[in-house]
């Protein structure tokens, strides 16, 4: 039997020549070849391909699907007919030749991914093994979405990237790689769409079109062909599905959600301490302040300079009582000093990485010569998690890893020939340096958990690989303080979010660079939308606090980051709905409609939630912008003024407003300005309704904002549905679930929108008496918290009297 050969030599399988079922997992023989095919959902089949015909000792450092319970029986029915074997679930038709071609469809009979060449590998003469490939056809006006931090445009049709974490001080905006590693991308055509997670963590690499304009090829250096395929068919049904697989983040607490100010570095202690007196000087809300490496002894992890930090716990008790929470950074690099304890540690239990032939890999970082602990082997977490259990005996809130990728002076990142125990399966830093970052923050979750249980605590990483959530939140690393990297931070906290990774942010203003008035305030205002709220800038240039610039900026800042704690309830619903479904909390207009191809190119406006609209302003002294208004009714923030969607638009704005719009039928929580949160007891929580004629559910997640109450089920979630009805009138009804009992005793309603302005309102039936309204004031009232249905009557006429 001949072997298959493609350009340059590459092999590709030969023909099946028998096969096997178990369950859900479907065995595919070639004479030297193998596929595997398993069904974990209805949606989900995994493809493990082996040019060697044999499948080696493997893990997933992924994937949840060990940590799951026993997965039910998928309904999968696998028929041969001829050469082709039919694999059918409730949901999908996959269809494999006895060439190994792959194409799936729905079963409607309508194409979503299809195999061009499909498998195929050439050896690795350098390193041994393979270079393993599967090539795709592209589809009809198909585009492409996915792969984490990359700072380019969102649609990557026609270009190509790889996966393999760098430090890359002052990126740009074509620099590739960067800091994350999510080998995941989604396609979309025909308004239908799937997914794909290449789970290798070899250096690898995509092409959406970029060698050959009709196919997609993703390979690596290494490694299985191990990928998952995620059937939607609608982007956001294709998220979800990736965070059931690779697994969503625990609930951060509430004031993890509030505004972050950090610099490298704040010191001395009273550096810190005149910093956060300025923001309560100024009126400005914070919640965290972080410490840079300039807190330690000689950048020695896990320890405290004496002479500029003589008394932390002093200092982090002080900061809390004045309602700020302490995160203080850890590197992986471990100073290679005699007398220092946890060097000490290290060496003699063996912790550190070696090179190929027996010594301690050494590489130069901040304090200088270090050792880097394996982060790979379970031994070594524990070590370092308990590290971190005796260091926030400090009081520190929350841990933030940096360098992590992981990063070394001069080379980049470790030797190749690093040794790595990986989980008692043995590899070589080219398998283990993708994840290295993740398994550090792996570490430092679980420590920061054992210590300060049941509070829920905040951990922050600046590498990561797919399901980096489950440990941390993430930040798009060291930026500019120019306008083009501001727009870069848009998309990139897009993309994350598309790719699982939803508790994401940027440095607001600019880490590199001389920042300005405008900039920080139009940047502000951007990352007002974004999960994490944190302003970081370098020591080496100008201060970057709000109120360095003067008025207006400073009144303008504070403002925006006001709006921020205003929309917390909101926020931190958004949050629940990714921790519990995969939802993204931000969207690209096109997760938010994939039906509009209007929508496929579009990058600056996104969705926060459900029903918030955001486009920001990336342009100095601009008065206004044109931007696109996604289908539908959508209400002006700042001015109440209803907009038709489906078309650009042109919106004025000051220096403190900018493209902010609400869903028509949305209903949205607001909170009373605060200075941090649980600064001030909430007797009654706003709820702002916006008139819609269609049909809109909106929900309020509520629970303590702290503590793991809410998985043993204490929370409450309460669902509101606006409906308008030409008989019934105008409702809005209220399903409540949970035994969670909120602080506050009741709703107060404002209503924007209305047709006309209530003459009669009835909450269960009972008629409510209206207060009287102050002229020009939106109409208002207040009810009791837990209330069933509100009926609103008006005159005659509802063309009368419109509401304010």
């Amino acid at each position: 039997m001949t072997r298959h050969e493609g350009p340059q030599g590459k092999r590709g399988p030969q023909l099946v020549q028998g096969w096997e079922q178990e369950g859900n997992r479907v065995v595919l023989y070639c004479p030297d070849t193998v596929l595997e095919v398993h069904a974990y959902t209805d949606s989900i089949l995994r493809f493990r391909f082996s040019p060697t015909g044999r499948f080696e000792e493997t893990f997933s450092y992924a994937t949840i699907l060990e940590d799951m319970p026993a997965l039910g029986s998928i309904d999968l029915e696998v028929t041969h007919e001829g050469d082709v074997w039919h694999f059918r679930t409730q949901k999908l038709h996959c269809r494999i030749t006895k060439t190994l071609h792959i194409s799936v469809f729905d079963l409607e009979g309508t194409l979503f991914n299809e195999d061009e060449r499909g498998f195929f590998w050439e050896p690795d003469r350098e390193h041994g093994g393979n270079i393993i490939y599967c090539s795709k056809k592209i589809q009809e006006q198909e585009a492409f979405w996915g792969l984490g931090d990359k700072p380019n445009r969102l649609n990557m049709r026609g270009m190509r990237f790889e996966t393999w974490g760098s430090d890359m001080y002052g990126f740009e905006k074509t620099t590739d790689p960067l800091y994350k590693n999510i080998p995941f991308f989604m396609g979309l055509h025909h308004e239908v769409a799937y997914g794909i997670f290449f789970d290798n963590t070899f250096r690898t690499r995509f092409d959406f079109g970029h060698e050959r304009s009709d196919v997609c090829t993703y390979w690596s250096r290494g490694g299985e062909m191990n990928y998952y395929y995620l059937h939607g068919p609608e982007l956001t049904q294709v998220v979800e599905n990736f965070a059931w697989l690779t697994g969503t983040p625990e609930l951060p607490p509430l004031w993890a959600l509030g505004f972050h100010q950090s610099k490298w570095s704040y010191f001395p202690a009273d550096k810190v301490r005149e910093i956060a007196a300025r923001f309560r000087k100024e009126k400005i809300p914070c919640d965290v302040i972080h410490l840079d490496i300039d807190y330690m002894d000689g950048f020695r992890c896990f320890t405290w300079d004496e002479e500029h930090f003589p008394n932390p716990r002093r200092l982090i008790a002080e900061l809390e009582v004045d309602g700020f929470k302490t995160v203080t950074i850890l590197d992986p690099g471990i100073k290679i000093d005699r007398e220092y304890r946890i060097y000490k540690e290290g060496v003699e239990k063996g912790y550190f990485c070696r090179r190929a032939d027996g010594p301690l890999m050494e590489g130069n970082v901040w304090p200088g010569p270090c050792h880097f602990p394996d982060f790979t082997h379970p031994e070594v977490r524990q070590w370092w998690s308990k590290l971190v259990e005796e260091f926030m005996q400090y009081g520190v809130h929350g841990i933030w890893n940096d360098m992590n990728e992981p990063a070394v002076f001069g080379s980049g990142t470790f030797p190749m020939d690093t040794r790595h125990h990986y989980e008692g399966v043995p590899c070589s830093h080219r398998k283990a340096h993708n994840i290295y970052g993740m398994q550090m923050a792996r570490a430092t979750y679980h420590g920061m958990k054992s210590a300060i249980f049941p509070r829920r605590s905040f951990s922050l990483s600046r590498s990561g690989f797919a399901g980096i959530q489950r440990y941390a939140a993430v930040w798009t690393g060291d930026n500019l303080s120019t306008w083009e990297h501001m727009w870069m931070a848009c998309v990139q906290c897009q993309r994350l979010c598309m790719s699982g990774v939803s508790f994401c942010g940027s440095d607001i203003g600019g880490f590199i660079g001389d920042c300005n008035g405008e900039l920080l305030t139009r940047w502000t205002q951007m990352a007002v939308f974004h999960p994490l709220f944190r302003l970081h800038s370098s020591g080496d240039h100008a201060d970057q606090e709000p109120w360095v610039y003067g008025e207006p900026y400073t009144s303008a800042i504070r403002k925006a980051i006001t709006l921020r704690y205003h929309f917390l309830p909101y926020i931190y619903t958004v949050m629940w709905r990714h921790v519990e479904s995969g939802t993204p909390a931000i969207r690209s207009l096109v997760l938010l409609d994939q039906h509009d191809p209007e929508t496929y190119f579009r990058m600056d406006e996104f969705v926060f939630g459900p029903h918030v609209l955001i486009c920001p302003i990336f342009h100095a002294h601009a008065e206004g912008r044109t931007m696109y208004l996604p289908r539908g009714n959508w209400y002006n923030y700042w001015t109440d003024e209803v907009v038709e969607g489906g078309k650009e638009i042109w919106v004025e704005t000051t220096l403190e407003t900018f493209p902010l719009f609400i869903e028509a039928g949305a209903t949205i929580p607001v909170y009373p300005a605060m200075q941090y949160v649980g600064e001030k007891r909430i007797d009654s929580l706003d709820l702002h309704v916006y008139y819609g004629e269609d049909p809109c559910t909106s929900e309020v997640y509520e629970d303590a904002g702290d503590y793991y109450d809410y998985e043993l089920g204490n929370y409450t979630v309460r669902t509101f549905t606006l409906l308008v009805d030409e008989d019934e009138g105008i409702s809005l009804r209220q399903i409540r679930k949970g035994r969670y009992n909120s602080e506050y005793l009741s709703f107060c309603f404002h209503l924007h929108g209305f047709p006309f302005e209530p003459t009669e309102i009835r909450v269960d039936r009972t008629k409510l008496r209206l207060k009287r309204q102050k002229k020009g004031q939106p109409f208002f009232f207040e009810v009791d918290k837990d209330f069933e249905e509100i009926t609103f009557h008006g005159p005659k006429d509802p063309g009368d009297k419109p509401a304010k």
